[in-house]
């Protein structure tokens, strides 16, 4: 799953809902964090840039995300290569 600039999560949901994405470095650091708003079910995909909420370039590493629906929390890891 090593990723250049940016990558793109997928995800579905089994009904309509929000959706929340937080993004953390391996320290427990919240890096990134992006309202998705109420999305219809079904299938979604998102971009992640690599960059912090200031708009910053996050360094190369192992970062955690953190996808939160009305019914479940996700939970992955993603590899940034710069």
């Amino acid at each position: 799953n090593p990723f250049g600039g940016q990558t793109t999560l997928r995800f579905e949901l089994a009904r309509p809902g929000p959706a929340l994405l937080e993004i953390f470095d391996v320290g427990g650091r919240l890096v990134d964090r992006v309202d998705l708003g109420r999305r219809g079910a079904g299938g979604h995909a998102v971009t992640w840039d690599g960059r912090d909420s200031a708009g910053r370039e996050v360094p190369s590493g192992v970062y955690l995300l953190r996808l939160e629906t009305d019914r479940r929390v996700e939970h992955g890891r993603m590899t940034l290569v710069r």
